[in-house]
């Protein structure tokens, strides 16, 4: 079987990852074509080419876009399936475009739109375009009723939690991308002059040759390239918005949400989302009216109160929101993705 497809964020190759163990399980014969990370094939434009943020950042990147679109399109004439992982910006044009070309060839779209937080003209577009529709949030069933509740990736990635044990250290996520990073450190590397335990930094491998460049000086850190490690053994963390406040979430690690970015995205974006909370473990919580599972700081930060969070932080309260969530959530999604293959 051959399947065509388009996962261009780190993310999304993460998730691809599982998907082709289960596939690889069930079936055996199996080749993918597309754009991926190098790492699982080999792609006709490496994910990597797309690894952006911010509505500036991503500029450069539409003649690349858009030539990828066309490129992929034509690929669908020779392939069984195709299969799109988030990126709806991307994913939905490459949809489209496929469906103008090849109207018969079956689509499936894995982690859809956010139609929830905004954009919700994406309902008719994905509705119009896809297939299969493998949503990962269970309330998502209210804006896709005829899509299919596959379960959260994360529940297959992570498969340890925080025990009661006391780890003596303190973790900062402050992202993967650049902009991300050179916002949060500074006022990361303030928070760890004033904390009396060991501190870890968690840095992406891929810029194991370029830390001192990226992230300046950072002797005051133990440094870690693996996020699930360096959270379950810390105490508490403090993790820029992204995947990673979930991932902090299963595991049960005390942690609150800070995100900055430059005053007109931030502004950009408060007008086009209309939600109370950024991180997904609080919008989920909400969701579900089990109140707000942890602190969230955006653009400002008061170091008092984010040092005061990290002392009066509770394992114990923190451990069974994450049970619950784990409830809700209720199981891994590579699995049934893979079926939808077949």
């Amino acid at each position: 079987m051959r399947v065509l497809v388009s996962a261009i964020e780190p993310s999304a190759n993460l998730h691809l990852r599982y998907i082709l163990n289960e596939w690889k399980i069930e079936n055996g014969k199996w080749k993918i074509e597309g754009v991926f990370d190098r790492n699982l094939g080999e792609p006709i434009v490496d994910s990597n080419e797309f690894n952006v943020m911010g509505f500036f950042d991503v500029i450069p990147k539409i003649n690349l876009a858009k030539k990828t679109i066309n490129k992929l399109a034509e690929m669908s004439k020779n392939v069984d399936k195709v299969l799109l992982i988030d990126a709806p910006s991307f994913n939905l044009r490459l949809a489209k475009k496929i469906k103008e070309i090849n109207p018969k060839i079956e689509i499936i779209y894995y982690i859809l739109p956010k139609v929830w937080a905004w954009k919700r003209g994406r309902i008719r577009e994905v509705n119009k375009y896809i297939d299969k529709k493998a949503y990962i949030f269970p309330f998502e069933r209210e804006f896709w009723s005829d899509g299919i509740y596959v379960g959260n990736p994360l529940l297959d990635e992570i498969k340890e939690f925080r025990d009661r044990e006391i780890k003596n250290k303190v973790a900062f996520l402050p992202g993967s991308r650049k902009s991300e990073i050179k916002n949060l450190m500074p006022i990361f590397k303030e928070l760890a002059k004033k904390i009396d335990k060991e501190k870890v930094l968690v840095i992406p491998s891929i810029y194991k040759g370029k830390i001192e460049k990226i992230y300046g000086n950072v002797s005051e850190f133990e440094i870690c390239f693996d996020t699930k490690r360096a959270l379950l053994n810390s105490d508490f963390a403090y993790i820029c918005s992204g995947t990673a406040t979930l991932e902090a979430a299963i595991i049960g690690v005390p942690f609150v949400l800070m995100y900055k970015t430059r005053w007109i995205e931030y502004l950009i974006a408060k007008s086009l989302v209309k939600l109370n909370y950024v991180g997904l473990a609080n919008i989920i919580f909400e969701r579900e009216n089990l109140g707000e599972f942890h602190k969230e700081y955006l653009q400002s930060f008061d170091i008092n109160e984010l040092l005061k969070d990290y002392k009066n932080n509770n394992l114990e309260e923190f451990r069974e929101k994450s049970k619950k969530l784990r409830e809700i959530l209720k199981f891994g999604s590579s699995k049934n993705v893979a079926k939808l293959l077949f």
